[in-house]
């Protein structure tokens, strides 16, 4: 009971200085919990991509002239993911898919900027949307290429405030499509879009004859344990293929990623070789997050020893009424736990 006083009396005779360790001690907290949130949905299985301790990613491509005098490096084309990648044999399913592009969305008179994606009907069985409304593409779609739509619910509700959106047509980058679908919105990686439509409503059907294009393959393995046979599968495959046009090209590089090799290949590492450089990345988030602990952690040190200092009268007198070193350390101790909970409870509660 003394101890808890004693600290209530404490904080309360400096608020400055409570207010600043406070204010550290919270800032450490929410920093680092919103950062481990953030990558913990970008490259954990949750949400849309729920099968992704299942699945890999095929996203760009490396390739050296005979001479060694030229060097290509872009994402894959739709004929290079159906010739080579469509036949593998340790995969359950591949989806194609294109990055968000920017659109312009026509609408009761108002122009919307969107982004949509170009995908494949196996897309909607690798990814697991919720859907709102409607229904979602199928295979059927696509070789009839029908010009149909799936949205979000934002855009839903953005271009037909109080009306159902499904059978609504929409004007996007000078194309009407019908809508047939409205799912939840997703943040994740090979999710997010405003708008899905498929592949084969592109201007032109160009696509299918390049190797090089703007295409990314999801490669949905059979289960989490199938995933080094697909890699090794993928690797074997991509030093037989022969690219289309008048250079030479000899050898080729593309491999199956994860969502965090992927990063680490486009930040860290190469597309030269297998390692992706992960553990690279992981190496210096941890190194990082510690540096970032450290930062308050000093300036707590300094604080408390600032506060200590002022207390030297204090520790004296109780010193010599007989109390010993461990009853004063246990003192300071208490003090700093006390201050952590309290910093702790405000960090949670911010983070959130």
């Amino acid at each position: 009971r003394n101890y808890l006083l004693t600290a209530w009396k404490v904080f309360m005779r400096r608020k400055l200085f409570t207010a600043i360790n406070l204010l550290c001690i919270v800032l450490a907290l929410v920093v680092l919990m919103v950062a481990t949130a953030l990558l913990e949905h970008a490259f954990s299985p949750s949400g849309v991509e729920g099968k992704s301790d299942r699945f890999l990613q095929v996203l760009t491509m490396k390739a050296v002239t005979v001479d060694d005098k030229m060097r290509r490096s872009s994402s894959v084309g739709y004929r290079l993911i159906d010739t080579y990648l469509k036949p593998l044999k340790s995969v359950e399913t591949v989806a194609v898919l294109t990055m968000p592009r920017s659109v312009s969305v026509y609408q009761d008179g108002r122009v919307s900027d969107l982004e949509m994606r170009r995908v494949d009907a196996q897309y909607w069985k690798v990814l697991d949307f919720t859907l709102l409304a409607g229904r979602l593409p199928t295979a059927d779609d696509d070789d009839a290429g029908r010009f149909v739509a799936v949205i979000n619910a934002s855009s839903a509700r953005k271009l037909f405030p109080g009306a159902a959106a499904v059978g609504q047509s929409l004007n996007a980058g000078g194309q009407v499509f019908e809508v047939i679908g409205v799912v939840e919105d997703a943040l994740h990686l090979n999710a997010y879009a405003d708008i899905w439509t498929p592949i084969t409503t592109l201007p032109s059907s160009d696509y299918k004859l390049q190797s090089w294009g703007e295409f990314s393959a999801l490669l949905l393995a059979k289960d989490a344990a199938g995933l080094p046979a697909v890699r090794k599968e993928v690797e074997a495959v991509a030093a037989t293929v022969q690219l289309e046009g008048p250079l030479h090209w000899g050898k080729v590089n593309f491999w199956a990623d994860s969502k965090i090799d992927l990063f680490a290949r486009m930040t860290v590492g190469s597309a030269s070789r297998a390692d992706s450089g992960a553990g690279t990345l992981l190496a210096m988030i941890a190194v990082a997050m510690l540096l970032f602990m450290l930062l308050p952690a000093l300036n707590l040190v300094n604080l408390n020893m600032g506060r200590i200092m002022e207390r030297s009268t204090e520790i004296g007198v109780r010193k010599a009424f007989g109390a010993t070193s461990t009853d004063l350390v246990a003192q300071l101790v208490v003090e700093n736990v006390l201050l952590c909970l309290a910093g702790g409870v405000l960090g949670l509660l911010c983070a959130q």
